[in-house]
């Protein structure tokens, strides 16, 4: 179990939860041997979550009889502030030790039992206040909340102020959904315990497993004397640091952060292997030197179903051992590059050495950063850049930060809505939306978050039977190779939909933040291919049409996202790996930015589970396999995000061709930057080395070939590729040229 208030982890083993009910028939029993099983069961607990070793029989024996006895010792006092108005932060009820003689911490029978008034999961919060008899009035009467007010405001009230009250749990065994956390209440007499720096008093959640309940343990730390009030630390054990501490301390202690920076620095490389399994790098080797025979089948043995069931194409051949294999397709994941490209240079894996920079959420953040070039953001809006990459924070090493740029949209009266997540897991596990602040700083305690600004104004999607909803989109993109940059998107995207109409309230309603219903039994699911989405994309929003105005923002997004996360050397970024392949999700959604439709990044997403591409699309996975594998692919199947790369430079440059008019493509009139995929007919292509300078290409029925660098200045340099001279003499005669079509030029651009 961990106890919110400590960031130790206090742990069960689900062996010993096995045990629950033989021990139960144990317990029932008279004996010696019960205290022994006792310990055999609940000495983990007892040592991780510090118990004195004085006080574990005492423990035993009150919980075997139920012993409340914390009202013998303890004197609740309600805080009476007569004619001064009470702050949020002051406390309404007070703890007091009422034992005359006073409270020894060497006494073995000085640990008390606190019962639990409320547990429960934040989605579930709001529904336990409306149907639990009794549960709303007793949690207003703990937080000093009138009862007779209406039972809207009070449950809004006790959402809003529960968390400065609760503390949580969780079961360190079981699945994923079991680990949740569990948050709790105290009963009156622990609720009313305070906050010191320099506290008197300890409590920490125990399991009795033969009950199956959680009770909370409070003992002294230090001799207490009658009548002294009884506190202890909120923040125990969560951090070193006195701002990060003062921070978190803000539901309880006021501070302020206003004046504080909230510019992220950037991380050393420490900070990216930091709970990484270091991967080692392959040797050198040259992929293309390996000569497979012709007609040759790729032998591959996957960990994955769907692979298994569905690639058929002949060019593959399905394998039951590893060793057999030249492609390696693994749903866990792969460390040992080096040993690969040493013992078998002509196998693939479908992984990258640290493309967790990807697909670990504070990593990606990071990464994508780089692509603020001119600076982080704006002093008015306090809009972060890039702009397709929500603001983001690390609550565990960015907290500080995080509360000063709170405070600051605050005091300009932005909105301040967030989303925090656990940067592990996945499907909308442990995640919270609230505009809370006080909410947000209890959530590090269980477990790594980031924050990141919530999509207040999302892009929506007029569902018939619901009304607008929010929807996100998820592209399946592969990254064949980093040195040239080689990564395509699968044309099919895919799309969820939330199933209650959007609105700026009820952050607690799952089905109407979010998005992941097929995980969820007895939740409808819409289904809707996106041939089909388009058409209806094009009824209800026809000043933005997908394939020439919305697709092509979104490729372009993508394109930053795999420069930027290449642009380091490892561990800071993707390494190079020639035996190396992979396929990803990115997962993304569409926000208004005044006018305009803006992609926002969500989340990469490693192993994607691919069900649904397989039964829309049954050669989903001979497509992929061909393309990463066989360098063959259709322009109608995969986006090439990268279309032409410069190695010499490291600077990619894309192009347009085929024969088209001064003013249409494809006899419609151009959009200026966007991007057309149309075939080539033409024999000429030029390749030529340009360092840090946009071009814009285009074909003209009688010029052939046209291209207009821009931006170029009397001393910027045109190297030229290995036909040196007769390319550079070409290219300064286009150049000539274009200038005398200066608005024919702009048809067809590529950034």
């Amino acid at each position: 179990m961990s106890q919110s208030y400590n960031s130790k982890i206090y742990s069960v083993d689900s062996s010993i939860i096995i045990l629950i009910i033989s021990t139960y028939e144990i317990y029932k029993m008279d004996g010696i041997g019960l205290y022994h099983t006792f310990l055999q069961t609940h000495q983990p607990q007892l040592k991780s979550s510090g118990i004195p070793k004085i006080f574990w029989e005492a423990v035993f024996n009150k919980l075997k009889n139920q012993d409340f006895d914390a009202g013998l010792v303890f004197q609740l006092a309600r805080i009476d502030y007569e004619d001064n108005e009470r702050e949020p932060i002051d406390p309404i009820w007070k703890l007091f030790v009422s034992a005359e003689n006073g409270i020894s911490v060497r006494d073995p029978n000085n640990i008390y039992l606190v019962d639990h008034a409320w547990s429960y999961d934040t989605l579930h919060a709001r529904q336990n206040l409306t149907n639990v008899p009794g549960l709303l009035d007793r949690m207003c009467s703990l937080m000093g909340y009138d009862i007779e007010n209406e039972e809207q405001e009070k449950i809004e009230y006790v959402l809003k102020e529960m968390w400065r009250y609760n503390q949580s749990f969780s079961l360190n065994s079981g699945s994923v959904e079991d680990r949740m956390p569990i948050w709790y209440i105290m009963d009156e007499l622990g609720s009313a315990i305070n906050h010191s720096d320099d506290p008197n008093f300890r409590t920490v959640p125990f399991l009795y497993l033969p009950e199956g309940v959680t009770y909370t343990l409070l003992f002294p730390v230090k001799n207490v004397k009658f009548e002294e009030e009884v506190t202890r630390d909120f923040v125990e054990g969560q951090t070193n640091d006195l701002k990060k501490r003062q921070a978190l301390l803000l539901p309880w202690v006021d501070n302020s952060f206003i004046n504080k920076s909230f510019i992220q620095e950037k991380p050393n490389e420490d900070y990216f292997l930091a709970g990484h399994i270091l991967e080692n790098m392959p040797e050198k080797i040259n992929v293309e030197a390996i000569v497979r025979r012709p007609n040759e089948k790729l032998k591959v043995y996957s960990q994955y179903n769907y692979v298994n069931n569905y690639l058929t194409d002949s060019a593959f051949e399905i394998v039951e051992r590893e060793e057999d294999a030249d492609i390696l397709w693994y749903t866990s994941h792969f460390k040992e590059y080096k040993e690969l490209s040493i013992r078998a240079p002509h196998v693939f894996v479908n992984q990258f050495p640290f493309e967790n920079v990807l697909t670990i959420k504070d990593l990606l953040c990071i990464v994508c950063r780089r692509k603020a070039l001119e600076k982080s953001y704006d002093a008015d809006t306090l809009e972060t850049y890039p702009v397709w990459l929500p603001t983001t924070f690390n609550l565990s090493t960015e907290l500080v930060q995080f509360v000063a740029y709170f405070e600051q949209r605050e005091s300009k009266n932005l909105e301040n809505f967030w989303i925090c997540k656990p940067w592990n897991l996945a499907r909308g596990l442990d995640t919270h939306i609230t505009s809370n602040l006080f909410h947000i700083l209890r959530l590090p305690s269980t477990g790594p978050k980031i924050a990141q600004r919530y999509i207040s104004k999302p892009v929506l999607y007029d569902r018939p039977d619901i009304g607008l909803v929010k929807f996100d989109i998820r592209y399946v993109v592969m990254l064949r190779s980093v040195s040239p940059l080689k990564a395509y998107a699968y044309a099919n995207f895919f799309l969820r939909f939330a199933n209650k109409e959007f609105a700026l309230n009820n952050f607690d309603v799952y089905e109407q933040h979010f998005t992941v219903m097929n995980y969820s039994e007895n939740t409808q699911l819409c289904h809707l291919k996106c041939a089909d989405f388009i058409l209806e994309w094009e009824k209800q929003y026809p000043d933005y049409p997908w394939t020439t105005f919305v697709e092509p923002t979104i490729l372009s997004m993508f394109k930053d996202v795999f420069e930027a996360a290449v642009a380091a050397q490892p561990p800071k970024g993707i390494a190079h790996s020639p035996q190396s392949r992979a396929v990803y999700a990115v997962d993304l959604m569409l926000e208004w930015k005044k006018d305009k439709m803006q992609p926002v990044l969500l989340e990469v997403n490693f192993a994607p589970d691919c069900k649904r591409a397989c039964e829309y699309y049954p050669d989903f996975y001979n497509d992929i396999f061909r393309c990463l594998f066989l360098d063959d692919y259709h322009s109608d199947v995969f986006h090439d995000l990268f279309p032409f790369h410069d190695i010499a430079h490291g600077h990619h440059v894309t192009w347009c061709s085929g024969t088209i008019g001064l003013d249409t493509v494809n006899g419609e009139r151009p959009i200026h930057g966007t991007t057309y995929n149309i075939s080539p007919v033409v024999d000429i292509f030029i390749p030529f080395l340009l360092d840090d300078v946009s071009l814009h290409f285009v074909f003209i029925t009688q010029l052939k070939f046209i291209a207009r660098p821009l931006g170029l200045s009397a001393s910027t340099t045109i190297i030229p590729g290995n036909n040196g001279i007769a390319q550079c003499i070409l290219l300064i005669i286009f150049v000539s040229v274009i200038r005398l079509f200066d608005n024919a030029a702009q048809q067809c651009t590529y950034p």
